[in-house]
């Protein structure tokens, strides 16, 4: 349904009274990937990787430096506000902070219909009919209609921009960070809401989270994301089995557990370097445990591990490079 092609975003630095550029913020690098009709995509990885950039390029809230997006078979990458009107039906968001994206002045019959009143779309039944369908199908009571966004809870809130990003019945939803901002309590409930509505619905969800936790439970696949690139895809399943990169390995090793198991601090050190100054060779190369000569020369391709596995590590090179728009081997190293 979305495909991306070496994606780019990088925003330039400028300094002086001139304000000339003396570099740029490489917050994407050269992303490939496609989401899939009725597939659950998740984008996880530390804040600063570069996921909610990623977003915001696939939902054109940015244009890209470079590369393409793709939607349904046409390049969406550079498309005038009056040209992706249309397709905002089609794509829609969910927004990291329940509380900054809904208008306090609004009740919430206006905020859910706004995309009715917005594309011109009358609802079988009236727009009120339609807005507490909507509340229904999210878990809230068709009689909040009247209500203002200061009158619900957080996890209240962000069902109530779940239900406005699926009035128009979109095909593809981009959640950006949807649960980070919630009480841990309510946190699985809403990402199952996503999930279920995703199944339900048939549609393309891209889960965007650092919380691989509540990715486990919804994710179809995963990718995952360091320093504005993809080190490894693979099914969920298969990722939480046997991770193939050092990265993956250190996030899964720090999930907390309720015994106090897999809190291991020494498992990954340090932060995310400067994207405006990455490291050279493997970007992963200075926190890594398993560092050779070679990871800070050369920059590892995805390599292909069988299925729709991928892994951008020198210690899985199998010399078979992967398409990572299809998931599939493309051609033998040199």
């Amino acid at each position: 349904m979305l495909s991306a092609e070496r994606l780019q975003m990088h925003f330039p630095v400028r300094r002086g009274l001139l304000r000339r550029k003396v570099g740029a913020v490489q917050a994407v690098d050269g992303l490939t990937f496609d989401v899939r009709r009725g597939e659950t995509l998740s984008l996880v990885g530390e804040s600063g990787c570069g996921k909610t950039t990623t977003g915001r390029l696939l939902t054109r809230l940015l244009e890209p430096t470079d590369g393409t997006v793709t939607f349904e078979g046409r390049d969406i990458s550079h498309l005038g506000v009056s040209e992706m009107r249309p397709l905002r039906r089609d794509i829609q968001m969910v927004f990291q902070d329940p509380y900054s994206s809904l208008n306090p002045r609004h009740t919430v019959g206006t905020i859910i219909g706004a995309p009715f009143k917005i594309q011109g779309v009358e609802p079988k039944g009236g727009v009120k009919q339609a807005v507490q369908d909507l509340l229904a199908l999210v878990g809230l009571s068709p009689e909040h209609y009247n209500r203002y966004p200061h009158e619900f809870s957080g996890g209240q809130r962000q069902r109530i921009g779940i239900a406005r990003t699926l009035a128009l019945r979109p095909k593809l939803i981009i959640a950006d960070e949807p649960v980070s901002a919630l009480d841990v309590s309510i946190q699985a409930q809403v990402a199952n809401l996503l999930g279920r509505l995703a199944r339900e619905r048939g549609l393309a969800l891209l889960l965007i989270s650092h919380d691989l936790g509540i990715v486990h439970h919804v994710a179809d696949v995963v990718s995952v994301m360091y320093l504005g690139v993809i080190v490894e895809t693979a099914r969920t399943r298969e990722l939480w089995a046997a991770p193939q990169h050092p990265y993956t390995e250190a996030l899964i090793a720090a999930i907390p557990h309720a015994d106090g198991a897999g809190l291991l601090p020494e498992a990954l050190p340090g932060e995310v370097p400067d994207p405006a100054q990455p490291p050279s060779g493997c970007r992963f190369h200075p926190r890594c445990a398993h560092v050779f000569d070679r990871c800070s020369v050369e920059v590892p391709p995805l390599y292909a591990l069988g299925g729709e596995r991928t892994a951008a590590c020198f210690l899985r090179d199998t010399g078979v490079v992967a398409d990572a728009e299809s998931r599939t081997p493309a051609k033998e190293t040199t």
